[in-house]
């Protein structure tokens, strides 16, 4: 019987199943990381967009704040500019006394102005200037005034915008202005119309100033119908050595005018007379004056 030699099955993996191997293992490792690095890319972008809504909800919480909280002498102005591609403005509000602490020392701002400013990518910044000093003319601190009207500080609010428009509404009127330099006086409402980036949406905010009194014409009034009022006058509040205190004024019972001390007097002495009847005008003090310095 003849037995034929067994040959040995090599054993392992070819060069060409290695080869197809790793090319299956690369296409995969490939495919993972470009999903990871979609989605990456993609919170990022997320993350982006939510920095920069909250920047601008914070933008406009700013000016609703800051408008809502002028008080009655506010020095209001706004002023727009055709610089060919872009509308600058300048809108400043003076009388508007502001403390806080820049560069480690106090200071007290008494006009601020947010202001476009045009950069060479044809993009706008929106930068919020403070002043020590007052800026408008007309005021009283301007005339024959040779102090330095730069800011002593400055703030970039909003970058890359692409148009930055406002417009005032007269209360008067009820129209729309761009301008507004009308001296004691408010706008009712201000409308700001922007955008941001090439693609950016349009944004369009309404920010309302509540009507508030003067507090400079209030004492003016004060002080003029406090000097007018005569001291001798009662309707004034000035009728006894009080001036204009309107102070209570004391009934004597036995003064003539009183009807309480002659005999034959109006009342004197009769239960029925105008002075001895309980709750009448010559029985007791005569209420105080309540129109008091008006």
């Amino acid at each position: 019987m003849i037995h034929h030699p067994v040959k040995n099955q090599p054993s392992g993996f070819t060069l060409l199943e290695l080869v197809i191997a790793i090319g299956l293992m690369s296409i995969l490792v490939g495919m993972v990381f470009n999903t990871a690095r979609t989605s990456l890319a993609l919170g990022n972008t997320i993350v982006q967009t939510q920095n920069e809504e909250m920047l601008h909800q914070a933008f406009f919480e700013l000016l609703s704040q800051r408008f809502s909280a002028l008080p009655g002498n506010t020095r209001f102005e706004l002023k727009a500019q055709d610089s060919g591609s872009h509308y600058t403005s300048d809108l400043t509000l003076q009388n508007v006394p502001l403390s806080f602490t820049w560069g480690g020392e106090a200071r007290i701002a008494k006009a601020v102005q947010l202001s476009t400013v045009k950069r060479r990518s044809g993009y706008l910044d929106i930068v919020l200037r403070y002043y020590e000093n007052e800026i408008l003319e007309g005021s009283a601190s301007t005339f024959g005034s040779t102090t330095d009207t730069a800011p002593f500080a400055e703030i970039v609010l909003l970058t890359d915008v692409a148009y930055f428009e406002w417009r005032a509404l007269d209360g008067r009127t009820m129209e729309w202005q761009y301008d507004w330099d009308a001296q004691g006086r408010l706008p009712l409402q201000m409308e700001l119309t922007m955008a941001i980036g090439a693609k950016g949406e349009e944004i369009r905010q309404i920010f309302w100033i509540p009507p508030k009194q003067n507090p400079e014409v209030i004492m003016r009034q004060m002080a003029q119908s406090g000097g007018s009022s005569n001291p001798g006058d009662p309707a004034s509040g000035g009728g006894n050595a009080g001036g204009g205190l309107g102070l209570p004024q004391i009934q004597v019972p036995g003064s003539p005018q009183n009807g309480g001390g002659r005999p034959g007097g109006n009342g004197g002495g009769r239960q029925g007379g105008n002075g001895g009847r309980p709750g009448g005008n010559a029985g007791g003090f005569r209420p105080p004056n309540r129109n008091v310095g008006r």
